[in-house]
């Protein structure tokens, strides 16, 4: 059971999630830290590695990043320079490659990050006859697989530029902070969404512009900052603390047993081991 702080729960997502409607609505899902319980971005460092795409010194770097990430110490200039080392780190690399290491590893990476409570969350809107969107500031090649996964219906990502088949290292389009709202705004003239009976989700201030835009929105694991936006508007703030293995739960196949696959397991002693070591060297590549 997700636990509500305004004092409600979700014991019965379908009382909660039903109302009238005259028109399409959708619930709109943030990814990190709200469906699920890591950076997406920086999940995928270690399959990468295993790839041939990075070096082990990237790896370190990135699975610092992911710790302090998780621990809620990465404040908002942090995280996007992140990104931006992340999205610099790809140029060069082919595109096909990247799908392919992705698909073989989707099951390892994402299994043990997704919370049982947004997968639960998902299937009440569903049955409720509401489209499941996520809008997520990671990498469409990331996002887009673990959307499938989910079951939802569409997909809003950053998209990084492609030139013959390889990442050039600058991104095409930003689906960051108020582009994710205005995304959303377009998504809903195409589809016709009731965005005043249409419900959001995320744990990032920066994805106020986007609870802003929906009739229902919901802080979900929240930064300090969101928390404090939450509590001045009476929005529902939900903790999600609960990983489910979405391989038994869903009745999918088991994953292919790629060398990729089999180095994830030891991203997360890698991450501890980074973290410790980290303050006496610098982060600079």
């Amino acid at each position: 059971m997700a636990s509500v702080e305004t004092g409600e729960t979700y014991d019965d997502p379908m009382a909660q999630l039903a109302r009238p409607r005259t028109a399409p609505t959708a619930a709109f899902f943030d990814l990190d830290k709200t469906i699920i319980a890591k950076s997406s971005v920086l999940a995928f460092s270690k399959p990468f590695q295993a790839g041939g795409l990075i070096s082990r010194r990237a790896v370190l770097r990135s699975a610092y990043a992911q710790f302090v990430f998780m621990v809620g110490g990465a404040d908002h200039d942090q995280v996007e320079k992140m990104r931006q080392f992340m999205s610099q780190l790809c140029a060069g690399w082919d595109v096909a490659t990247v799908r392919e290491i992705v698909a073989e590893t989707l099951h390892n990476v994402v299994d043990p990050l997704v919370y049982d409570e947004a997968v639960r969350l998902i299937a009440a809107h569903h049955a409720a006859g509401r489209d499941v969107v996520i809008v997520s500031t990671s990498g469409s090649e990331v996002v887009e697989p673990i959307g499938a996964l989910l079951g939802a219906d569409k997909v809003v990502a950053t998209r990084l530029k492609v030139e013959d088949g390889r990442y050039t290292g600058e991104i095409d389009y930003y689906a960051y902070a108020e582009e994710k709202a205005t995304a959303i705004r377009e998504l809903a003239e195409v589809e016709g969404y009731d965005l005043e009976h249409c419900y959001g989700y995320s744990d990032s201030v920066t994805d106020v512009p986007m609870l802003e835009a929906v009739g229902f929105p919901h802080a979900v694991n929240p930064d300090k900052e969101l928390r404090k936006v939450a509590a001045s508007r009476g929005w529902p703030v939900l903790v999600f603390n609960r990983p489910v293995e979405l391989q038994s739960r869903l009745h999918l196949p088991p994953p292919k047993p790629t060398l990729a696959a089999l180095a994830v397991g030891g991203a997360v002693a890698v991450g501890a081991a980074v973290w410790i070591g980290a303050k006496k060297r610098s982060l600079t590549a």
